[in-house]
C-alpha cells in the first residue's frame, strides 16, 4: 500500500479539476500543472506504494509539464507502475474542502477513475468532508485530498 497527499490554493480565473472532473465553480487551483488535488494523491500513493518516487520526480515543476492534465501524469503513472508487474488493487481517498462541495460529483469522480484506471468502480472509495470551517480547507483558502492505494504484483 502506499499513501498520498495534496493540496493547493484556489485562485480565480482557472478552470477546476477534481478527479478529473470538471466541477463547475468560480476558482480553480493552483499548480504547475491544472491542480488536481485528488489526482495527485493519487499518483503518489501509487508510486509510493510500487517504491517508486513521487509525483516531483515523476513530473517536476519545468516547462514539460506546465499546465499538464492531471489525467495524462495518472495515465503514466499507470503505465510505470504495470510495466514494473503492479496491479492496483483498489484506492481510498478523501476530499478536504468547505468550498466546493463533493457530495454530487463523488459518484462521477468515482467512476472517471475507474474508466482511466481501467478498475471496477466499486474498488475506488471517494469521501469528503468540509473539516466545520476549521484549518486552511475549512477557511476557503484551499483543498486537499488524501488517497490510499494498495496493489500488488502480477
Amino acid at each position: 500500500y502506499g499513501i498520498g497527499f495534496d493540496i493547493h490554493r484556489l485562485i480565480q480565473n482557472k478552470k477546476l479539476f477534481l478527479g478529473g472532473v470538471k466541477i463547475p465553480f468560480h476558482s480553480g487551483l493552483k499548480g504547475h500543472s491544472d491542480g488536481d488535488v485528488i489526482i495527485h494523491a493519487i499518483i503518489d500513493a501509487l508510486l509510493g506504494a510500487c517504491n517508486m518516487g513521487d509525483i516531483g520526480e515523476l513530473a517536476p515543476s519545468n516547462a514539460e509539464y506546465k499546465n499538464i492534465s492531471s489525467i495524462e501524469l495518472l495515465k503514466k503513472t499507470l503505465d510505470m507502475i504495470s510495466k514494473a508487474g503492479y496491479r492496483i488493487v483498489n484506492i481510498d481517498l478523501t476530499y478536504v474542502g468547505a468550498e466546493p462541495r463533493l457530495e454530487k460529483f463523488k459518484k462521477d469522480i468515482e467512476a472517471n477513475l475507474a474508466k482511466e484506471l481501467d478498475m471496477n468502480i466499486n474498488d475506488i472509495s471517494c469521501k469528503a468532508t468540509t473539516t466545520d470551517g476549521l484549518g486552511y480547507e475549512g477557511s476557503r483558502e484551499g483543498v486537499s485530498s488524501h488517497a490510499i492505494a494498495l496493489v500488488t504484483k502480477t
